[in-house]
């Protein structure tokens, strides 16, 4: 069996808002809303892994390259 096409940029975007209305009942003030107040989460987050990084202190999860200097 072939591979279903991927969806382009145009119809990916048309199906997320879709699903985004969808999931606020249709109701486009709530989902204009949601989406506003996700952006502004994920702006907060950036802006705390940008400090975090600025910092030059890499979390403890991550290994530190053989020849890197402690």
């Amino acid at each position: 069996m072939s591979e279903p096409a991927a969806l382009s940029d145009t119809d990916r975007y048309e199906q997320a808002c879709d699903q985004a209305i969808a999931m606020c009942d249709g109701n486009l003030r709530s989902t204009i809303k949601a989406l506003i107040m996700a952006n502004e989460y994920l702006e907060i987050e950036l802006r705390e892994l940008q400090a975090a990084a600025s910092t030059e202190h890499a979390p403890a999860s991550l290994p530190r390259a053989s020849g890197e200097a402690a």
